[in-house]
């Protein structure tokens, strides 16, 4: 029986070879021990056949995972006894087969194996290939490759590829290696592209090697001349070990990703761009593009990271070094870090910071890497439009990077930092794409163990880096967005806290940078509380900080003209250092007024004060609106106006009394946009104080949305809106009641100075404050005598 087409068992006998490959097709022969023989018998009883497989190890016993998968099953043809024991056996090479398992080692291995069909072959780059393999076989021989005659006529009469790569590659002296990895190119064409190459390069030296021995008879090009004299210094380098730069360059990349710990899918993508970047010509752009891109794959930190520092007391130690207060946030990195001490598998938070500008959202991330012993990442995210920024341009474009994500984690070669997305709530949008919508991935712990880059196209891990982000308010911030994040509120500081800041981070800091450590310079409470009060007005410390600043620059001033220099700055000094006072705030000692009423607003920059006033004419049922109002604020003026005409009666107002009239109601502070549904009921208030002649205590101040059924909806920036009205010397807070549970965010030294009400309805907002109405007589009556005016009451 042929043995082409001789059925192949699915059980057979394997002989390990060691310094040999067998192709199908081939013809060779093995000298058997005597204690190999065993093996030969079981063969001859598997129908005359037996596998020969390539083994890697030359350790005695043999174990499975020594053998190639992929090996030749072959006809025993000839057997040739010994006197002494063992033989002579020829085989011949049939087809290709793959291990599946060994169900026998000892003492000989017998193995469940698979046939690997051949593939077809036929086409035009296939005759193609074919031709050109035989040519380069002929150049060869010309150049006194020895090969015997009967091989050079056999190889002219193949036209099947498969089986012409086969021939060629057992007579091309291979190294076993490349050998065992032309066997296991199971496509033909394929497998003969690789011989092929394997047999270009070996005319190649061959020409080099002939042209090197030869005398040069006749005069050569220049051209000509100077590449054989580059062949025969690369031939030299060989001997010499030596190595061009590009194979250096090479070889330090293929050192670099077996060191760096890619993960096996990432490994086996940079390996094939090693390949295809050690066939690029050097001077073609797609050199450098290859190399860029493999130079990014074994910078990213797979693998690499930073040990955590589990120490809580220690963590607890350093934060209170660096922040005052701030005991929501501490509390929360210790928890964090309590949860990692015991299970190490944790993945990092998502934390948002939102707060007032200068409460030290920024410094506080810095902090926490610092607490953790991890390294810090900050960008900032304010005016971003470009989506590519956070995940990469495609390497199809010219200049083409991975996104700030990667070039950052990169740049600090670790895999777990603490990174802080800076403003989130001032991200752009436009043509290049949607940033916010990109960081939906990032910023999700059930997403983000697979961030994948456009540059890198593979996936890098982010679920070991803690994520922080910061935002003034989180109105503008996407839904989707905020859902991802765990949102914790950095309140203002009161004027106390601002104090203890300010002795204990502000003021020795600012010595320092200012080169005062010489010089004995100190600063007494009642100055910083004058700076804080006169020179600042802001949630958080970054003025008061820019105010200290100045003292100590020009107390180094003094200093640098050998004048007198103060040693303790007081209140009178910061008068004479920064100028006259800058903000007046104190409101109580004004005139309580008709239609003026004092409201509260809580802006990006914290608390503030706002005043409302109400003025009423001669008209037909119009309602001004001035003072840059936005429109739910325009919009809680109607519902105040249409309120209070539906219950005229229940304040003691003529429920005509905007049949004739006109009621302006404006809020100064003009060029400042306001908006917001908070000063519902300081609206209101002002119109009753207006209708009903009843002056409004200035020392009250209040705050919530007035519905058109009068209730009293809860308001947010509580604390704020609190410590605004206190530095404007205000003694009486009015809050809904609603916002009763929101009263232990308030320090209790606070709420024992200040009277904070909490009121449900506006007749308890009237009660509290609006005084006995004024008695005047009217001066100019209107032109029907039923609605005197009260312009010119005292």
């Amino acid at each position: 029986m042929n043995g082409r087409h001789q059925p192949i068992p699915q059980m057979l006998p394997i002989y390990p070879m060691r310094e040999q490959v067998m192709f199908p097709h081939m013809v060779f022969p093995l000298f058997i021990q005597p204690d190999e023989m065993p093996l030969i018998e079981e063969a001859m009883r598997s129908d005359h056949l037996l596998g020969l497989v390539m083994c890697s190890s030359n350790h005695e016993p043999l174990v499975f995972q020594d053998l190639a998968k992929v090996g030749t099953v072959c006809r025993i043809n000839q057997v040739f006894r010994f006197p002494e024991g063992g033989c002579k056996v020829v085989v011949e090479g049939i087809k290709r087969i793959r291990l599946v398992i060994a169900t026998q080692m000892s003492p000989f291995i017998i193995a469940k194996v698979n046939v690997t069909e051949e593939q077809d072959s036929g086409g035009l780059v296939s005759e193609a290939l074919v031709q050109s393999v035989n040519a380069l076989l002929k150049i060869a021989l010309a150049y006194g490759r020895p090969l015997p005659g009967d091989v050079v006529k056999m190889i002219d009469q193949i036209e099947d590829a498969g089986r012409l790569a086969d021939l060629v590659a057992v007579y091309l002296n291979l190294p076993v290696g490349d050998q065992q990895r032309l066997l296991e190119i199971l496509d033909p064409l394929e497998r003969l592209k690789e011989v092929y190459l394997h047999l270009t390069s070996e005319v190649q030296k061959l020409q080099v090697r002939g042209e090197i021995q030869s005398d040069l008879a006749k005069r050569i090009g220049r051209t000509q001349k100077e590449y054989l004299l580059r062949e025969q210094m690369k031939q030299i380098q060989e001997e010499l070990g030596d190595e061009d730069p590009r194979q250096a360059e090479i070889n330090e990349f293929r050192k670099r990703i077996e060191k760096v710990g890619m993960p096996d899918n990432v490994k086996s993508i940079a390996e094939k761009e090693l390949g295809r970047l050690e066939r690029i010509n050097p001077a073609s752009p797609e050199y450098t593009v290859a190399r860029t891109y493999l130079e990014y794959l074994c910078t990213v930190p797979w693998s690499r990271g930073t040990q955590d520092l589990l120490d809580i007391n220690l963590a607890q130690k350093v934060l209170d070094e660096d922040h005052y207060n701030l005991q929501e946030v501490k509390e929360r990195i210790l928890e964090y870090l309590a949860v990692r001490s015991l299970k190490t598998t944790t993945k990092g938070p998502i934390l948002c910071f939102v707060g007032p500008p200068g409460v030290g959202k920024t410094s506080l991330g810095r902090s926490i890497a610092r607490a953790m012993g991890r390294k810090f990442i900050r960008i900032s995210l304010g005016g971003m439009k470009d989506e590519a920024e956070i995940r990469g341009h495609r390497r199809t474009y010219i200049g083409a990077l991975p996104g700030r994500i990667i070039q950052e984690i990169c740049r600090v070669e670790a895999n777990n930092p603490v990174f802080m997305l800076d403003e989130v709530d001032k991200i752009g949008q436009d043509f290049r794409g949607d940033p916010s919508s990109a960081l939906l991935e990032v910023l999700d712990p059930e997403q983000n163990y697979s961030f994948t880059d456009h540059y890198l196209d593979v996936p890098f891990d982010l679920s070991g880096v803690m994520f922080i982000t910061t935002a003034n308010i989180m109105d503008p911030v996407p839904h989707p967005l905020k859902d991802r994040m765990e949102v914790i509120h950095l309140s203002g500081y009161s004027d106390e806290e601002k104090v203890q800041i300010a002795f204990k981070y502000l003021i020795p800091k600012q010595v320092v940078e200012n080169g005062l450590e010489g010089h004995t310079l100190e600063f007494v409470e009642p100055a910083v509380l004058k700076i804080i009060k006169d020179y600042t007005r802001e949630a958080g410390v970054r003025n008061l900080e820019r105010q200290i600043a100045s003292i100590c620059r020009k107390i180094a001033k003094e200093i640098a003209q050998e004048r007198t220099a103060r040693r303790a700055i007081t209140s009178a000094d910061v008068e004479d250092l920064l100028g006259s006072r800058k903000y007046f705030s104190d409101v109580a000692g004004e005139e309580d007024s008709v239609g003026v009423v004092t409201g509260l607003a809580w802006t990006e920059t914290g608390g503030d004060i706002i005043f409302v006033e109400a003025s009423r004419m001669a008209g037909k049922k119009e309602l001004t609106l001035t003072g840059s109002l936005g429109e739910v604020m325009q919009e809680s003026a109607k519902a105040a106006m249409t309120f209070i005409r539906a219950h005229a009666e229940d304040f003691g107002i003529d429920p005509d009394f905007f049949t004739k009239s006109d009621i302006h109601i404006h809020v100064p502070a003009g060029a400042i946009p306001k908006d917001g549904p908070s000063a519902g009921i300081t609206i209101a208030l002002s119109l009753i104080s207006l209708l009903t002649r009843r002056p409004a205590r200035r020392d009250v101040a209040m705050t919530g949305e007035l519905t058109l059924s009068g209730r009293i909806l809860p308001i947010g920036g509580v604390k704020e809106k609190v410590l605004a009205a206190r530095r404007a010397g205000v003694t009486t807070v009015l809050l809904p009641e609603r916002n009763r549970e929101n009263l232990s965010d308030i320090e209790e030294n606070i709420r024992e100075e200040m009277n904070i009400d909490f009121v449900s309805s506006l007749q308890e907002v009237v009660d509290k404050t609006l005084l006995p109405p004024r008695r005047c007589t009217p001066t100019e009556p209107f032109a029907d005598h039923s609605a005197p005016s009260f312009d010119h009451c005292p």
